[in-house]
């Protein structure tokens, strides 16, 4: 089994300092690189980030501004936004080492998945996708937490899992990279639709649809696109999806609040779902895909109707057997 020692994180957003906490606790040796020198200045100093403000980095994790400190590690985990996947890779330049994606989306112009970007501009990188119900709060903390972490390489992802695996984070090794990163796109468009119905005040009932009926998109989505079922109905599919569907700590969750409830969303927080949505849906008509509850999310975002219209919309469609 391949012996990671040195565990790399570009990107020191909460999840980023998360993960570090947890690969800290696992007993590797962390080294985190932010952007901004300033920035990564404070944390350097402080120890807590801005993002993450009740967890402490412990002293021997390096922090960094720097890409090249990143060289010392024996694998990357890139905990960017789903959206800067592209500019993070061509900063980090040519790669050979395991890079572990750690954002949940499809790139918006491209309708690409990330693990294809990856490849595409790291080729020399065995890549990996880290995905599961998980809140970075909660990561930080040292609550209990379970994911899921994928590589085509069935060694590679269990020497990873071994190399991440600490006293309250545990990873399950697949092979089924597609199968991980579409339940952690699609879950998040899906969120923002129980967002709104909880912002409209639908109730549990309706909720409660809205995620089964959710998660019956997700694997008709998966299925197309050679996702494995039992991958869909793990950690990383139908776990991630009721998490992020029924709590407002989730940001797509809370922005489809937001929107329910008619409030302003320019001043929130990234919620990866809005830049999904439309290319979830563009990659579901290429496939003969049906996904009403994610276009009525896309309609919603892009103005063509209100929330309320929406849900009508989706209640007046002709009933039909259910699968």
């Amino acid at each position: 089994m391949q012996n990671f020692q040195t565990i790399g994180i570009y990107g020191a957003g909460a999840w980023g300092l998360a993960l570090a906490l947890a690969a800290r606790r696992a007993g590797r040796r962390v080294i985190v690189v932010g952007r901004g020198e300033a920035a990564m200045a404070e944390l350097a100093a402080s120890r807590v980030g801005a993002k993450l403000p009740n967890a402490r980095l412990p002293d021997d994790i390096v922090v960094s501004a720097s890409p090249e400190a990143l060289e010392a590690c024996d694998a990357l985990l890139i905990v960017t936004p789903a959206q800067a996947l592209s500019a993070s890779l061509d900063v980090l330049g040519a790669l050979t080492k395991p890079l572990i994606l750690c954002a949940k989306g499809i790139e918006r112009d491209t309708h690409r998945f990330l693990s294809d970007i990856a490849a595409e501009l790291a080729p020399g990188a065995p890549i990996a996708c880290l995905s599961g119900p998980s809140f970075a709060h909660d990561v930080a903390a040292g609550l209990p937490t379970a994911v899921t972490l994928a590589a085509r390489d069935e060694k590679l992802a269990a020497a990873l899992c071994h190399a991440l695996h600490g006293p309250a984070l545990r990873l399950y090794a697949s092979s089924d990279v597609r199968g991980v990163e579409i339940g952690g796109a699609a879950k998040n468009v899906l969120a923002i639709a129980c967002g709104v119905a909880d912002g409209l005040s639908l109730g549990a009932s309706a909720k409660a649809a809205l995620v089964a009926r959710g998660f019956a998109e997700l694997s008709r989505f998966g299925e197309a696109y050679g996702a494995r079922p039992e991958t869909l109905m793990g950690l990383s599919g139908l776990g991630d999806l009721v998490l992020t569907c029924t709590s407002p700590q989730s940001r797509n969750f809370a922005y489809g609040m937001a929107l329910g409830r008619g409030e302003p969303t320019a001043h929130m927080p990234l919620a990866e779902g809005v830049h999904t949505a439309r290319a979830l849906c563009a990659l579901a008509v290429r496939r003969g895909v049906e996904m009403p509850i994610a276009q009525a999310v896309v309609d919603v975002l892009e103005g063509r109707i209100g929330p309320k219209e929406a849900v009508r919309a989706l209640l007046a469609r002709p009933s039909r057997k259910e699968a």
